[in-house]
């Protein structure tokens, strides 16, 4: 499964980064020789970097990426340092559990209303429905990670928590 997870938000990153990089030169080069740019190439970037960023995160929780503060850990109790793991990992799981429903309920508002990006007129609801399930995908994550003690991280990654 988590190789599926790697796989399918790591493709879905990685094309959406392709786009925009691929977007940004066609566009650059449309204003340097032909002193115009592509209509709507700064939407399609916000766009695509909503979908880098979400499909990113699952990626970034499973593999501990983190940016954190563990100066105090190792003078802390291994009781301690458990306990902290469960109830961080359940807190962010349940907070980004939430975020998913709201952006579900969001997204529902969207195409009822048939919102629309101002110049290009692409649907907002796809992208809305696509952040909630990747904040729920992620949630699930961090759910998954209760079970996993911290110590065997370490082991696997050869990294200090």
């Amino acid at each position: 499964m988590k190789k599926l997870l790697e796989l399918l938000c790591g493709l879905l990153c990685g094309c959406a980064l392709f786009a925009i990089m691929v977007l940004t030169f066609f566009d650059v080069l449309g204003r340097k020789f032909a002193s115009n740019s592509i209509p709507g190439s700064l939407e399609m970037t916000e766009l695509l970097m909503v979908v880098v960023i979400f499909a990113a995160l699952p990626l970034v929780s499973l593999r501990g990426e983190h940016v954190q503060f563990d100066s105090l850990d190792p003078h802390l109790p291994a009781w301690f340092r458990r306990a902290q793991w469960v109830v961080v990992n359940v807190l962010v799981a349940l907070l980004l559990l939430a975020l998913a429903w709201l952006m579900w309920q969001t997204g529902a508002d969207f195409a009822a209303f048939g919102e629309t990006t101002a110049q290009l007129q692409v649907p907002k609801y796809p992208f809305i429905y696509g952040m909630g399930v990747l904040c729920a995908l992620t949630g699930l994550v961090h759910l998954a990670l209760v079970a996993q003690h911290p110590a065997d991280r370490v082991e696997q990654e050869g990294t200090a928590l």
